[in-house]
């Protein structure tokens, strides 16, 4: 179903508006489920967001000016607070201050992570805070956060994050090339999470085995989704490495999503040489994931999702589950539990 005709309950998530950095002395205007939204700081420094129209004649207040804290619309300037109150109308003088009774409508806001994240409605027990990025900012860990633009929805963003097949084709020698070895997997659906463990994957890994895993000891490999739109991946390599891939999926409509990735590594004295690579390499094989999920997205708003899974595509249909009771307005944490082991030869 579209998030369109249906996005009651997907908007009771948090999702990233911005980067805190980008929220400056000007207003800022942000689409998330197809709702204009227009973020800026109060006086003490908070992030606010409103929905971008003012509520006298539907202009936009995104092209508006701050004034100590407040949001001025330069249609006939009306001055809105950090609650969405309406302080001042010129054309009223004084006498509206005396009792003022307009308001703007106004949603949830938290910073976190240097990330500044939305709720567009709030019901009760679903998400409370937003997703926390995996040692962010840690001592030992070091983060590079990249951000991008992909011309598909959020469940094949989703998807794509966490399957490893397509990587052998899409990113050969950058991430992993083919060697037709057979891998096992235990999958499972629980509390609106996907978690997929890799039994005995070894040195697959592309460039980063090479540097990473020189004496190809056994690999950790963890895979999560995390209704409704966060995917992390989770490597130990060798002695003591650790290297996190979280990427979070900002539905802005059904055709259109932008994602915030960040590759998180611990590579012991490697971390204060590494960062351009890890971020030359990470935006390489994303850009990789641009072009394919683009070409996907044509394909499916000419024949729609008329897919045909294989049992190799176990991840991929519990993902789906889960948006699915999401669409509906159900809790997936409300889904039977579910376990699947496969092989997969890559």
């Amino acid at each position: 179903m579209s998030i369109l005709e249906n996005n009651i309950s997907e908007k009771s998530y948090w999702y990233i508006a911005c980067q805190s950095d980008e929220l400056k002395d000007k207003p800022i205007q942000r689409t998330i489920l197809n709702e204009w939204i227009v973020l800026f700081r109060s006086k003490d420094g908070r992030a606010v967001a409103l929905q971008d129209r003012c509520p006298h004649r539907n202009f936009k207040l995104s092209e508006g000016k701050i004034e100590d804290g407040c949001l001025r619309c330069p249609y006939h300037g009306w001055l809105i607070d950090d609650r969405a109150k309406v302080i001042e109308i010129p054309s009223e003088g004084e006498a509206y201050k005396k009792n003022p009774t307009k308001k703007a409508i106004q949603y949830l806001v938290k910073e976190v992570d240097d990330l500044i994240y939305i709720k567009l409605e709030s019901i009760e027990n679903v998400q409370e805070s937003p997703f926390p990025m995996p040692f962010y900012k840690s001592p030992g860990y070091k983060t590079v956060r990249l951000f991008n633009v992909f011309k598909n929805n959020v469940t094949n963003c989703a998807e794509n994050y966490v399957d490893v097949p397509h990587t052998v084709f899409v990113h050969r020698n950058i991430f992993r090339k083919s060697e037709n070895k057979k891998v096992d997997l235990n999958v499972k659906r629980e509390n609106g999470s996907v978690i997929v463990d890799y039994i005995n994957e070894t040195d697959n890994l592309g460039w980063f085995s090479r540097f990473l895993n020189p004496r190809k000891l056994p690999i950790y490999h963890r895979d999560h989704f995390h209704g409704p739109n966060i995917t992390s991946v989770h490597y130990k390599i060798g002695e003591g490495k650790e290297f996190y891939i979280t990427s979070q999926c900002i539905p802005i409509n059904d055709h259109l999503t932008h994602v915030y990735t960040d590759l998180t590594y611990r590579f012991g004295f490697l971390n204060y040489f590494v960062g351009p690579m890890v971020k030359y390499q990470g935006q390489k094989v994303i850009d990789q994931d641009i072009e394919a999920l683009n070409i996907q997205n044509e394909v499916i708003e000419k024949y729609g999702t008329k897919f045909q899974n294989s049992p190799s595509d176990i991840i991929h249909v519990y993902i789906e589950t889960i948006r699915d009771a999401i669409s509906r307005g159900d809790d997936p944490g409300d889904l039977p539990n579910k376990e699947a082991k496969l092989s997969i030869w890559i």
